[in-house]
């Protein structure tokens, strides 16, 4: 018995130490680009089979107020967005209410080539449809309320990059897309149908459709950097990146998503995993996106990935599912990007002792 105690202690110990030395690793990865207390900053957060093993602020969430960040702050999440995009058109696929292999004509009878273009394309960045973040007249809106149908008066008369399937190529429009085919095809707006199925079914209650209007606890405010200093960032209405882009959650909503994913709280296993399958283009060419996440790797070991960048804000997340590790992080300056951060975490806990103790 002393002996089974002696061991018992000597492994916690080891672990102890292990851990802060892990600790402290990711404290001096995330120091070297938030290392200004006083400036903008950031949170992040890891966590191994859903528990959380570090979580913390950085900097300040408020410059004019001097507020110092705190991990339940909310930040806008950008492109992370389309995780909740195409898991809501995969969630209306599940009730029968549309298929991915549907053209997008289905819905939209009058849109251009709309017979060509599947819903599938849209999730993949396949379509070849333009960009509307890359036109020059995006300033001419960019202020502006508009409907979704709007949006896409706005885009779809513009010549085609390539033919639907032919190329990957990262694209905003498809999901301004997608987020006017859930309201058409649910009888809600995206904002609601996105409330109403994800945030409330699994208690994130710290996440929203975007505004600058309404009230919201803890709210994080963005800034870029200029030559003589911080700046609030620019104005933009959310009803431009619509469901490409317009959600705010804190990194503890973030990882209540990640295990209603993993559990299938939502979202039957079948149509979950369509979302982390990679895909093809017509020449039989795979690249690495499923619907809504990169699928990429780590030293060989499988990732799920997505960052995001909207004025004043950067976020990235990395799940590693073999490990069930997930990191997450956020910034509230688009001068910090918390991208190759997050990264060389999810590698550091991955490669050590933490993600090999159950």
């Amino acid at each position: 018995m002393k002996n089974f105690l002696l061991t018992f202690i000597f492994s916690t110990t080891v672990f102890s130490i292990s851990f802060a030395q892990t600790d402290a690793k990711i404290d001096s990865l995330i120091q070297k680009e938030f290392k200004d207390s006083d400036a903008p900053g950031g949170v992040f957060l890891v966590s191994k089979k859903g528990e959380i093993i570090y979580e913390k602020a950085f900097g300040k969430s408020n410059l004019e107020l001097n507020t110092d960040m705190t991990v339940q702050n909310v930040f806008q999440i950008g492109s992370m967005t389309k995780q909740f995009t195409a898991f809501s058109i995969l969630l209306l696929e599940s009730k029968g209410k549309l298929n991915i292999k549907d053209p997008i004509s289905k819905y939209i009878p009058d849109y251009p080539n709309g017979k060509s273009i599947t819903i599938h394309h849209l999730l993949t960045h396949t379509s070849g449809i333009k960009d509307f973040t890359k036109m020059k007249s995006i300033s001419e809106i960019a202020q502006k309320e508009m409907t979704p149908k709007m949006m896409i008066d706005f885009f779809k008369n513009e010549p085609v990059d390539f033919n639907p399937g032919e190329k990957f190529d990262y694209n905003n429009s498809g999901y301004v897309l997608l987020g006017y085919l859930i309201e058409l095809v649910s009888g809600e707006t995206y904002e609601d149908f996105v409330k109403k199925n994800i945030f409330e079914k699994i208690g994130m209650n710290n996440s929203f459709y975007a505004t600058d209007r309404k009230i919201i606890k803890n709210r994080a405010y963005g800034y870029h950097e200029k030559k003589d200093g911080f700046v609030n960032k620019t104005i933009i209405n959310y009803s431009v990146p619509f469901a490409s882009g317009s959600l705010m959650s804190t990194v503890e909503d973030m990882l209540k998503w990640q295990d209603a994913i993993n559990r299938y709280t939502i979202l039957d296993e079948i149509h979950t995993k369509k979302l982390f399958t990679k895909n093809k283009l017509n020449s039989g060419e795979e690249f690495t996106y499923g619907y809504g996440w990169h699928l990429k790797e780590i030293n060989g070991t499988p990732t799920r990935e997505h960052g995001g960048s909207i004025f004043g804000f950067k976020s990235m997340g990395v799940y590693i599912p073999d490990a069930d590790i997930y990191v997450l992080g956020f910034s509230n300056c688009d001068c910090h990007s918390p991208t190759q951060i997050t990264k060389d975490i999810a590698q550091l806990v991955l490669n050590s002792q933490i993600s090999s103790v159950k």
